[in-house]
């Protein structure tokens, strides 16, 4: 088991990722060389050997790997992004960089999403350097950059360019499984993800005719691109359920004692009350209108107008994704992505699962482990690209009233001090024998 030092090394850890900035605006507007030495350091100081590497100066992934026992095992790669999405001061108790602890919690950008992760893997390799364990599977470790927008600088260009480093990984795990949910009624749930949406950001464009505004306009570029993103907000995508989400379903049916109807989804997320938050954003594709863009003056009618959509696809439904853009969109608005990433799907019947599952079991044996699909993305999608099947998990034990979910690119996000000690105690547990 994980030592005394490594309880206080996660929390440290985690203190110090959070006040080093590396606050990713999108457009390469970022810099996380300054935590990827962080990481290197204790890396080196548990006796490995970390490179750093980088598309764009100062866009900096580090990379180690960790010898196993077993030669013949596949490796595993665990996986973190060192980058954190912006944060308003004014907005915040605590300033969002501050990395403070107080009354038991670390507060900070990064607290959740994920500078905790990187945290635990540290603080756990450290402990085993400290002990002489090593893992029966070659571990790869990388702290990426990038992660919070295209991950061209990060775990893309890894895979892309450096797959070397990776050789032997079959799967990988990372973010978000393995938290506390408390579903009201005194049961905690800890959901595994084995499962990703599919991540289309699209760019809408709609052309017309520019004239005065005060003039009949029967081409006008904005009221075309309105009732696009009209038809796309208000459209009822079909439920589309995948091996995972069936699974997710199935068992907290069994859990609530409810009839595991699959052909009538929502009145069975109906009937699994608060636990249904877990699935009902993965049983259907979506497309959410997020930004508007059209002219210059409120007199002239502009001749194009963009909007912008953050679109999700369930995986095997890309094609139906795209084919219902093309009818929303219609003959007078254009569509493309501005960013694309596959669907993802892993076993539930692997070792790796069950060993996750029971490390969990170990050190919440109150909790019920289920699988569940992410319905946003990872960088467990650019690592598919070598073949690596990616599960999520960042083992946290929660207090009741804690909204995860909502910490995730929050106000004040913040992780428990003792939710940091159980996930080096979990990740330990199952980073020995996966």
């Amino acid at each position: 088991m994980a030592d005394d030092l490594a309880l206080d090394e996660v929390v440290r850890f985690t203190s110090d990722l959070i006040r080093i900035d590396t606050t990713n605006r999108g457009g390469g507007d970022c810099r996380e060389r300054p935590a990827a030495e962080y990481a290197a350091e204790q890396l080196a100081g548990a006796g490995l050997e970390p490179v750093l590497l980088e598309r764009t100066p100062g866009r900096a992934n580090v990379v180690a790997r960790v010898e196993g026992t077993d030669p013949t095992a596949d490796a595993l790669l665990v996986h973190g992004h060192l980058d954190v999405v912006p944060a308003e001061a004014a907005d915040w108790s605590v300033h969002p960089f501050s990395g403070e602890v107080r009354d038991g919690v670390v507060w900070g950008r990064g607290a959740v999403d994920m500078k905790n992760m990187d945290a635990m893997i540290l603080a756990v390799l450290r402990s085993w350097a400290r002990a002489g364990v090593r893992p029966r599977r070659d571990l790869v470790i990388a702290f990426t950059a990038d992660e919070e927008a295209s991950a061209e600088d990060g775990s893309g260009f890894l895979a892309d360019r450096h797959p070397g480093l990776f050789e032997g990984c079959t799967e990988g795990v990372s973010e978000s499984g393995a938290f506390t949910f408390h579903d009201g009624f005194g049961r905690q749930i800890y959901p595994i993800a084995a499962g990703e949406r599919g991540t289309a950001w699209l760019k809408l464009t709609a052309r017309g005719r520019a004239g005065h505004g005060s003039k009949v306009n029967r081409e006008n570029a904005v009221t075309r691109l309105a009732a696009a993103i009209t038809r796309i907000g208000a459209h009822r995508w079909p439920t589309r359920l995948t091996p995972t989400v069936c699974a997710a379903l199935g068992e907290l049916a069994a859990l609530y004692g409810v009839d595991p109807d699959l052909d009538q989804v929502d009145t069975l997320l109906e009937k699994l009350g608060p636990a249904a938050r877990l699935v009902e954003s993965t049983v259907r594709n979506s497309a959410n209108p997020t930004m508007l863009n059209a002219g210059y003056k409120v007199n002239v009618i502009p001749g194009d107008a963009v909007g912008y959509v953050d679109g999700r696809f369930l995986y095997g439904a890309e094609d139906e994704f795209r084919t219902t853009l093309d009818q929303l969109t219609g003959p007078e608005v254009d569509w493309e992505f501005l960013h694309r990433e596959v669907a993802l799907q892993a076993p539930l019947d692997s070792p790796t699962y069950a060993r996750m599952r029971d490390a969990v079991r170990e050190f919440a044996p109150e909790g019920q482990v289920v699988p569940y699909c992410m319905s946003g993305g990872t960088d467990a999608k650019q690592f598919s690209r070598l073949g690596i099947t990616g599960y999520g998990f960042t083992p946290l034990k929660l207090p009741e009233g804690y909204d995860y979910q909502h910490m995730f690119h929050g106000v004040d996000e913040r992780v428990p001090v003792e939710a940091l000690h159980f996930g080096v105690r979990v990740l330990d547990r199952f980073l020995r024998t996966a």
